[in-house]
């Protein structure tokens, strides 16, 4: 993103909440009328939560990978477009409405993909075998090991990497071996799915920049340590020998919790980074700027310094500040990508230092409104205390919806908000974007 010339709008909305058929939003024509809608309001930015394929408990901040795309986000009516299943493969499932009902889509998707490959196999769609041939070529970095991560990991009935066979957990040669012999066409059928999604995910990519709109993506500092990011590059964390975490990720007891947030997430081992010239971050974000115009860090914090809790610990209250070569790191991203096209996701105890790295590398930093009004005038959130180079929110996903957080709030807090903008609240939602148009 880097530092904006002049002011613009966004809209965070992740594809699944998309209005669909299919029970959950996805790349096909509904993202298509989004853009038109975004770009007739004359909107800059779209800004999505992370792509990637979600684990347990459907999070996109715990991926089974920070390079491969979620297939749950195909489209069928791409799938048909392609002439890989008929508009009667599709079905007409009993989806939920108003939710995303992750079991019943994950099923239904799933059973609709493994047409799609057998279709695919006998003939069909015969102009897409070069392409896919050249996408797994262009991306054999990732996806050999992600594809073959994923075949284990559904043979096994979906166990966490650290609960499979010892030789396959360690990664063993013969075993490796015997995997890609004996699941051959399961891991062929897994880089397909990624072909698709990626292919999908450039027609959507394309007809909004065309319409004049920038994506705005996310990348998570850490990885899920169920992943093929961990499992194939071991070396990169901090393991012991039985590949199991020494310590984990999460943030020390504050005023929002008193025990700390344990994220269970393995630390990087940098020292290891440093070795290879950050290789594996500056592949990462790579891979990701070729999916959207600029990102979005989640917990920039973590690039000055991470709270580092013993493994096996209940919650984060015992662990220790470890420092993170952040400013080395970037210098090296830099270089390698030719700019810095990053937003700092600079939230909670940010630090004198946290803040010089930011203005150092010259990124956007966030403000939350829903944060602002519950403490003195000297609130970082209020807007007469924003700065230039800034990006300002009503709120993130980790928030309420507006109009959630407004019947929450106490009346000593409502009443800040209406003296601050100078009038009774009566449509939340619009007095807080109002609010942020207004500030400095």
């Amino acid at each position: 993103m880097g530092t904006p010339s002049k002011r613009s709008a966004g809209i965070l909305l992740h594809p699944t909440s998309l209005p669909g058929r299919y029970g959950i939003g996805d790349l096909g024509p509904s993202a298509y009328l989004w853009v038109d809608k975004l770009a007739s309001a004359a909107i800059t930015w779209w800004q999505i939560l992370p792509l990637g394929p979600t684990g347990y408990g459907d999070s996109p901040y715990q991926s089974f990978s920070a390079f491969a795309g979620n297939p749950w986000l195909i489209s069928p009516e791409g799938l048909i477009r392609e002439g890989l299943v008929s508009t009667g493969d599709v079905g007409s499932s009993a989806f939920a409405e108003n939710r995303v009902d992750y079991g019943t889509v994950i099923h239904a998707k799933d059973a609709l993909l493994r047409k799609a490959w057998g279709s695919f196999q006998f003939g069909a769609g015969r102009e897409l075998k070069e392409p896919f041939e050249d996408f797994c070529q262009r991306q054999k970095s990732w996806l050999d090991d992600h594809a073959l991560f994923m075949a284990i990991k559904e043979k096994l009935g979906g166990a966490s990497w650290q609960h499979w066979p010892e030789p396959l957990r360690l990664r063993q040669p013969d075993a490796l071996a015997t995997a890609r012999r004996d699941l051959a066409d399961a891991i062929e059928q897994q880089r397909f799915r990624q072909f698709l999604f990626f292919r999908q995910w450039a027609w959507l990519k394309n007809y909004a920049n065309e319409k004049g709109l920038k994506l705005l993506g996310d990348t998570p500092i850490f990885v899920a340590i169920d992943s093929s990011d961990v499992w194939a590059n071991p070396e990169l964390f901090l393991l012991d020998e039985q590949r199991r975490p020494k310590v984990v990720a999460g943030v020390p007891p504050d005023y929002f919790a008193a025990t700390g947030q344990l994220w269970g997430n393995p630390h990087y081992d940098w020292p290891r980074h440093q070795q290879t010239g950050y290789a594996w971050w500056v592949a990462r974000l790579k891979a990701t700027l070729a999916q959207v115009d600029a990102v979005r860090l989640d917990h920039f914090i973590g690039f000055y310094r991470t709270w580092h809790v013993p493994a096996g610990n209940a919650t984060a209250e015992v662990g220790e500040w470890v420092l993170s070569p952040g400013r080395e790191l970037f210098a090296v991203i830099r270089r390698e990508l030719g700019g810095l096209p990053l937003l700092a996701e600079d939230l909670g105890l940010v630090t004198p230092e946290v803040e010089a790295l930011r203005e150092e590398l010259g990124l956007p930093g966030m403000r939350i409104l829903q944060f602002a009004f519950g403490g003195a005038v000297e609130n970082r959130f209020l807007p007469h205390n924003y700065e230039r180079n800034t990006v300002v929110y009503t709120g993130t996903h980790d928030n309420d919806t507006t109009v959630g957080w407004w019947e929450t709030r106490s009346e000593q807090e409502r009443d800040f908000v209406q003296r601050y903008i100078g009038r009774a609240v009566h449509e939340p939602s619009w007095d807080l974007i109002r609010l942020a148009w207004a500030s400095v």
